[in-house]
């Protein structure tokens, strides 16, 4: 096996399809040198050696190596006619990390290697500047003192030690830039950064060129391991197995004079999308300087005006890299004395309207196909078309973080209770809703406000479900969050410091990402192109599986068929209960001692839901609409505390403790698991009966307006067929007798939530016209977790490779998937046309979907917002399956 892979002289050991193999950095450098670009030569270390790094341990390479490194040295410097460690003509080099995944910034790089006390004379002789050689000199002590040898500052809030020697110099010096120091301060740093490596390692400075170059490398390879790495590979589903590779490259130099320069550059602006050749340079630097911002850097349209012969190489260059690639590229580039140098080109990270743009106008320019276009995008990334976000240039630092529930940003002022959102709401303020949790009754305050950040719960606690279905900005799981709702206070708590908020104080919460800071931050609105257009009418001509919304609201179904659903697979009854003039006649309902009780006061719902199922049937106009009946405990809906049940006790005109004795009767130890669903039409059949002749009676109201209806009645958590051939029978009652003999069809079918129900699909398929899994109980009865309180420490599980993914985020295939599997093949076995859906939060989440694909599904609903994803996750799913 080969090691090391040369590139430069026109010629390059490889090319862009071995990424990983020489990681995207190398792989393009092959590219670029294969192309006849002006790349300084080098060699790549390939990412088979970082694995064999952290099998055997740090320092253990394997056979070979050694000599590998040598063989690419030597053509090196027969490129470059120069030697390295030679003290009249050195070769320097830059030693940088590569993975086959783009990670910007989150490993190492040392630059000007090879340069000691005598080859730092040799370069100021060569270059004929003196300060020149003892600049490059101080940078490198410090990149490989800080990289190499550890020499850091103790803790984040302190100065990095090198930092502080040279502030102290530049003052004694009257320096007021890094530029502005001479070459005799310079050496001074240089002495004063050796000291520091000797006083804080026990040893001196490393002055052979090969003991230099082989700690780099190492530090390369550990820092594939270093903890923003890590955080950035969790963050984007890099596997840690997949290793770096090391790219050894000739140094050119942009700090040679005022003919030289450095910079970054983008073949098309990366925030629009818009086509121009986009970035930033700084002449007589190199390029840490514009990482870094240790200057301000200048736009790259400056660069024609000072150094034009370049510029117009960089235009060439750029356009040729774009037309070769098909892809908007991102490059760094360094001019030495007027000469273009390309050091790397990778595909452009983008924001989400810059991805549609990009895709759609190079399928204009012919430059891709439409499949191809589709494929490119990233579903995920739509979140950023669709919501606010909050302005990048202008970005605070947060106080606290918790998980990114539902995306988009927010600012508000902040309230306790979902009353006073909604009273702050009404009174023309924006609020944000703060509590420990939430729950069903919440709903009010949650629809008032901006924004919901809670300290519990997780990515589909209740919070998180309700809040993506309204397409509202919700962070869950915020454990430094401490709330005080009856003294109207929080705070965070964390990192040593406490931040105090009262209510009406002002936040902002940004969604995407999790992160909460104090005060307003400038936002950015959603604002929909017409290239999102072209795009989404791409994906439906590719995709297979029909999307569907999970609505409860007009508003919703509205906002969802504007984003393109199908139909609405899942419409949560009980959401239609929490409201102020509803919830007193449902309470009535569930206090009722009897039937008789029961059926007054559901006589009193009956218009209000009629009204509802109808003006939902009105939105959809023909689309199907599943409506699943009551779903859980009662007891969600009593009031708990005492005041709250002498309040409802004096609006029904019941005792207060005749309300306390059926709260205590309703409390469950594990609700969740016990008496809710098609459990309490068992035991209560009247509340599916009027809930049925609700559907039907607004069926058959807005049919004879001329308008298509498609209802589809979910019986939900069945887990014995006999529960849903007894409930079949009941609903078909009901609803013939509620359409008045009008001709509209309508089908039956149940919620697969349970494992065993999964296992015995077969059998309940024979009473079902359709299945819709409801992946989040399901998750929840496979794993043996509670949505709600899993939060508190399935990141742990992820964070340290327990599990790959939150399964209540990411759909598990291997347990979940599996009893999908199981339960789509059992129902189909019965019923060969047997339609198949999925209504948890999976259905939105891109590889979920892609899943649903595989596994044969009809259609897939999510929340209103999450629709346009789902469409391209399933056309993509489909392209990937027709690939060859």
């Amino acid at each position: 096996m080969k090691f090391v892979r040369q590139f430069g002289g026109g010629s390059a050991e490889g090319r862009s399809k071995d990424k990983a193999l020489l990681g995207g950095k190398g792989a393009n450098l092959a590219e670029m040198a294969s192309l006849g670009l002006p790349v300084p030569p080098g060699f790549t270390i390939t990412t088979e050696v970082c694995r064999y790094v952290m099998e055997h341990g740090a320092g253990s390479y394997p056979d070979g190596l050694s000599a590998e490194v040598e063989e690419a040295l030597a053509r090196v410097e027969q490129l470059t006619s120069t030697k390295f460690g030679d003290a009249s003509n050195p070769l320097l080099v830059s030693v940088r990390s590569g993975a086959p995944a783009s990670m910007p910034g989150m490993m190492d790089t040392i630059l000007n290697l090879g340069l000691n006390d005598t080859t730092v004379q040799a370069l100021a002789a060569q270059s004929g500047n003196p300060r020149f050689a003892w600049d490059c000199y101080r940078r490198f002590v410090a990149m490989y003192g800080e990289v190499v040898l550890g020499v850091v500052a103790p803790s984040e809030s302190d100065e990095p030690p090198f930092d502080q020697i040279l502030d102290k110099i530049k003052a004694k010096h009257r320096a007021n830039r890094d530029q502005d120091l001479k070459e005799e301060a310079l050496r001074e740093v240089v002495a004063a950064f050796k000291a520091k490596v000797k006083e804080v390692t026990g040893t001196a400075f490393p002055d052979e060129v090969r003991a230099q170059l082989w700690g780099a490398i190492g530090a390369v390879f550990r820092s594939w391991n270093n903890p923003r790495a890590d955080v950035y590979r969790k963050m984007h589903g890099i596997p840690a197995s997949m290793g770096t590779a090391v790219n050894v490259q000739a140094m050119v130099f942009g700090n040679l004079g005022d003919d030289c320069a450095t910079g970054v550059a983008f073949t098309r602006n990366p925030a629009t999308g818009t086509a121009e050749l986009y970035g930033e340079f700084l002449t007589n630097a190199q390029g840490e300087d514009v990482v870094a911002g240790i200057r301000t850097p200048e736009p790259i349209a400056e660069l024609a005006k000072k150094l034009p012969a370049a510029h117009a190489d960089l235009v060439r260059v750029a356009k040729l890299l774009e037309d070769h690639f098909r892809d908007m590229q991102d490059l760094e580039f360094t001019i030495q004395k007027g000469q273009l140098f390309m050091l790397q080109t990778r595909n452009g990270k983008r924001t989400g309207k810059a991805m549609v743009k990009v895709a759609v106008d190079l399928v204009a320019e012919g430059k891709l196909s439409p499949k191809e276009a589709v494929l490119r995008i990233e579903p995920a990334k739509l979140d950023e078309v669709l919501h606010p976000t909050i302005d990048p240039k202008a970005r605070p630092t947060p106080i606290a973080k918790g998980l990114p529930a539902s995306p988009g940003a927010a600012i508000g002022r902040v309230v306790f209770t979902a009353n006073a959102a909604e009273e702050w709401h009404l009174r023309g303020e924006e609020v944000l809703l703060v509590r420990t949790e939430t729950s069903p009754e919440d709903i009010h305050g949650m629809k008032a406000a901006a924004g919901t950040l809670t300290a519990r719960g997780g990515m589909t606690s209740h919070a998180a479900v309700v809040a993506r279905g309204m397409g509202k900005c919700c962070i869950t799981a915020c454990t430094s969050l401490r709330v005080d709702a009856a003294k109207r206070t929080a705070s965070f708590v964390g990192g040593g410091k406490e931040h105090k908020i009262k209510e009406g104080d002002v936040l902002t919460l940004d969604g995407s990402t999790g992160e909460v800071f104090l005060g307003p931050a400038p936002l950015v609105p959603a604002q929909l192109g017409a290239e999102l257009g072209t795009l989404m009418q791409w994906v439906d001509e590719h995709r297979k599986l029909k999307v569907r919304t999970n609505a409860d609201t007009p508003t919703d179904a509205r906002t969802a068929r504007s984003f393109g659903a199908e139909g609405i697979g899942l419409c949560r009854t009980e959401h239609m209960f929490f409201q102020p003039e509803r919830i007193l006649a449902v309470r009535e309902m569930i206090v009722a001692g009897d039937e008789a009780g029961r059926r007054a006061a559901l006589a009193k719902i009956l218009p209000m839901q009629r009204g509802d199922f109808a003006e939902l049937f009105r939105v959809m106009d023909g689309l199907p609409v599943t409506i699943r009946l009551l779903d859980p405990p009662l007891h969600e809906f009593l009031p708990h505390t005492q005041a709250e049940i002498e309040e409802v006790a004096s609006q029904i005109g019941k005792p207060a403790s005749a309300v306390a004795a059926k709260v205590a009767e309703l409390t469950e130890a594990n609700p969740m698991l016990g008496h809710r669903g098609c459990r309490l039409a068992i035991t209560y059949p009247e509340i599916y009966e009027i809930q049925v002749q609700a559907i039907g009676e607004a069926a058959a109201l807005v049919a004879k307006e001329g308008i298509s209806v498609q209802p589809e009645i979910m019986i939900p958590i069945v887990m014995v067929q006999e529960e849903l051939r007894r409930l079949r029978a009941l609903v078909a009652t009901s609803m013939d007798k509620a359409l008045g003999g009008a001709n509209i069809p309508y089908t039956i079918g149940t919620m697969i939530e349970l494992p065993r129900a999964c296992v015995i699909a077969d059998r309940i398929a024979e009473h079902a016209d359709f299945f819709s899994f409801g992946t989040n109980d399901l998750t929840q009865t496979t794993f043996g977790l509670s949505r709600d309180d899993a939060g508190r420490f399935l990141p742990a599980y992820v964070d340290s490779g327990v599990l790959p993914a939150d399964p209540f985020v990411v759909l598990d295939p291997d347990g979940v998937g599996a009893l999908i599997e199981l339960g789509v093949r059992g129902g189909r076995a019965t019923k060969p046309k047997l339609k198949v859906g999925i209504c948890g939060e999976h259905g939105g989440e891109p590889s979920s979907v892609e899943f649903c694909h595989r596994a044969g599904f009809d259609y897939v609903s999510c929340s209103p917002f999450r629709v346009p994803i789902a469409r391209v996750a399933a056309a993509r799913a489909a392209l990937a399956q027709d690939k060859p």
